[in-house]
């Protein structure tokens, strides 16, 4: 893509700042500010990507991960404001499902051990993590305020903590992955997803991209399932006090 084809693309900015401002939503500054930062962000990474990709030192790969579970851990937790503790908690869990995914890809082969196949994968893997960390930590919280009287009993009646908000856990953990299991069900039909679409603009041979989104498509799957079940085990304690009672 030309730098002057790349520019036009301003067009659907501009064409959004516009609507919002019809309809008096007052995102206009919001989405400026996006744009810019997404851009430098995009373009930074690109250039590191491109040193990465050159010199695959595992030290700066290492590093690239790290920093990738960083900001996502920051961004989730978030959503879980008031629950102290709920950082790390989302760290491991995005860490841990990180580290599964990426050893089973390289230990059965299905990726080869370079930067060009570890960084993307990695980086698609902690996004998604970090999208269920957030979906499964706002509906936390929407569950245990909507039964509240419900764990309340439960706790009166002699119930342990974890017996007591164990349906406000599952019906979590269920709702932070509709998102993953709506995509499998609707990819091809509805959406072509990104991997696959970048590979064919890019030249790749169709069914060869489509391999490759499978793969994707599988190891999300498992990752969305591992990272909420284990957040769901980590944190469903910070919704109670010491004296184990309801906050």
């Amino acid at each position: 893509m030309s730098t002057l084809a790349l520019g036009f693309t301003l067009t659907f900015v501009m064409i959004t700042i516009a609507l919002s401002k019809w309809q008096k939503l007052g995102l206009e500054k919001d989405i400026a500010l996006g744009t810019i930062r997404g851009s430098l962000q995009l373009l930074f990474i690109g250039y590191v990507l491109h040193y990465v990709f050159k010199t695959e030192n595992i030290a700066l790969i290492g590093i690239i991960i790290a920093i990738m579970i960083g900001i996502a851990t920051h961004n989730a937790g978030k959503r879980g404001e008031g629950l102290q503790g709920i950082h790390w908690r989302v760290a491991v869990s995005i860490a841990v499902t990180e580290v599964l995914t990426l050893s089973l890809m390289l230990g059965l082969g299905i990726i080869k051990p370079t930067t060009q196949f570890i960084i993307p994968i990695s980086g698609m893997t902690i996004g998604s993590s970090m999208i269920v960390c957030g979906l499964f930590l706002n509906q936390m919280n929407r569950e245990v305020a909507s039964s509240k009287e419900e764990i309340e009993a439960l706790l009166a009646l002699g119930s342990t903590v974890r017996q007591a908000i164990q349906q406000a856990l599952q019906r979590s953990v269920k709702a932070s992955m509709i998102p993953t299991i709506d995509g499998m069900k609707t990819v091809g039909l509805v959406q072509l997803p990104g991997m696959m679409t970048g590979m064919i603009i890019a030249g790749a041979n169709p069914v060869e991209a489509v391999r490759y989104q499978i793969l994707i498509l599988f190891a999300f799957t498992a990752a969305a399932a591992i990272t909420s079940i284990i957040l769901s085990m980590l944190s469903y304690k910070l919704w109670f006090t010491k004296e184990m009672t309801l906050k």
